[in-house]
C-alpha cells in the first residue's frame, strides 16, 4: 500500500476486461453502509467514447491540446471507471470512496496504475456539449456522477510526496 502512487502516464496497452473484472469485484466487495451498495459503476474502454469526449474537452480547453503528450482527458489512460453515488443516501459518497480505494489498491497489486479524477466528471456534468457522453453512461435516476478512475499500465515511477504527520493527533 505504501508503494502505490497516482499514475499520470500510461503505456498504450489497454487493461483487458478479465483483469478489470477482478478489479471491479474487489471494488464492489468494499465495506458499505448497511450493505446498500449505493453506487453505480460504468467501465469505458471504448476508444471512440474516450476520444469523442476528449474532442469536446479540447474545444472547451484548447490549451490542453497544446501539450504534445496529451492524448485524452483521462491522463491518457485506455480504461476509465466512472462511479456514481445515490443522492438519496447521505453516506453514499463514503461508500463510493471505499469502493474506489479497493479498486485502486487491487489494481496496484496486479501492476496496474490508476489515478482518481474529479475534473473529467465535473466537465461532463457541467458542460452542455458533453451531455451526449454523460447520457451514454446511462446513470440511473437518483444517482449522480461523482468521480472517475483512470486505469492503465504505468509509464512512470513517481516518488512519494511528503505527508504532514502533524495532522494526526491522538485525543485523550
Amino acid at each position: 500500500m505504501m508503494s502505490r502512487r497516482s499514475i499520470r502516464k500510461y503505456k498504450p496497452q489497454a487493461v483487458n476486461r478479465d483483469t478489470m473484472q477482478i478489479i471491479l469485484n474487489c471494488g464492489i466487495n468494499a465495506p458499505n453502509g448497511q450493505n446498500k451498495q449505493s453506487w453505480e459503476i460504468r467501465v469505458v474502454d471504448n476508444p471512440e467514447f474516450i476520444n469523442g469526449i476528449t474532442e469536446v474537452y479540447k474545444k472547451q480547453n484548447p490549451k490542453a491540446a497544446e501539450d504534445p503528450n496529451f492524448r485524452n482527458m483521462f491522463r491518457n489512460a485506455s480504461t476509465v471507471v466512472f462511479i456514481a453515488n445515490d443522492k438519496s443516501y447521505d453516506l453514499s459518497q463514503i461508500d463510493c470512496g471505499l469502493l474506489g480505494e479497493n479498486m485502486i489498491l487491487s489494481a496496484w497489486s496486479m501492476g496496474i496504475g490508476s489515478c482518481c479524477l474529479g475534473g473529467p466528471t465535473r466537465f461532463m456534468t457541467s458542460t452542455p456539449e458533453a451531455a451526449e457522453y454523460l447520457k451514454k453512461l446511462d446513470i440511473p435516476e437518483g444517482y449522480q456522477l461523482l468521480y472517475c478512475i483512470a486505469f492503465g499500465y504505468p509509464d512512470e515511477t513517481p516518488s512519494a510526496k511528503p505527508r504532514n504527520a502533524e495532522k494526526i493527533r491522538f485525543i485523550d
